[in-house]
């Protein structure tokens, strides 16, 4: 007995270590979604522990507020996926939810346009979506319930992630090779071109 007081006493006292990535092991997220917040812990399990790299949580806007609880479940993970993208592009994920019925959403036929834009971006990313319910996914479930005045703000969820930005900026105007091309293969000299 005295024993597991001890062992409670440390557990109440000693904060999670945050600690760097391992890039050979599986990334695991822990999601979650309240009607004023959503929460995150992005993490990696070495052996049976379980150990935190990032905490991160955004208290919804007005509008945001207003959605029904899967499809706040659904920003939540791509918030996640938004935030911590440098980490999981790469990488195998493993995702807990407490909600199954975001398997429906990715489903659903006719589906309106913000969340089939979610959908496309989540399809980036190998990932594995598991249901752990509230009391297993306590540090999200907390997270969620923290609203902080300080990361609230009036925008939505980022919709474009990098590459996609990236992607957009190399295509829009003719490659910086093109007079090149021209030139090696069919002796095609561009204007204002000396030799």
């Amino acid at each position: 007995m005295s024993q597991s007081i001890q062992s409670l006493k440390e557990k109440l006292t000693c904060t999670p270590v945050v600690m760097s990535p391992n890039w050979n092991l599986l990334f695991e997220l822990m999601c979650d979604a309240n009607d004023f917040v959503v929460g995150a812990v992005l993490g990696q399990k070495d052996g049976k522990h379980f150990h935190p790299i990032y905490f991160a949580s955004k208290t919804l806007n007005a509008a945001q507020q207003k959605y029904m609880i899967t499809k706040k479940d659904l920003m939540a993970v791509v918030f996640t996926f938004d935030k911590f993208q440098p980490y999981l592009i790469l990488s195998k994920t493993i995702v807990y939810i407490d909600h199954s019925a975001l398997g429906h959403l990715f489903k659903k036929q006719d589906a309106k346009p913000r969340l089939i834009r979610w959908i496309l971006l989540l399809q980036e990313f190998n990932k594995e979506m598991k249901d752990k319910k509230g009391a297993k996914n306590v540090a999200s479930s907390h997270l969620s319930w923290i609203e902080n005045d300080e990361t609230s703000d009036n925008s939505d969820v980022d919709d474009n992630f990098p590459g996609e930005t990236l992607m957009e900026i190399t295509t829009k105007d003719e490659p910086w090779f093109a007079d090149f091309a021209n030139y090696l293969a069919g002796d095609i000299i561009p204007k204002g071109m000396t030799y």
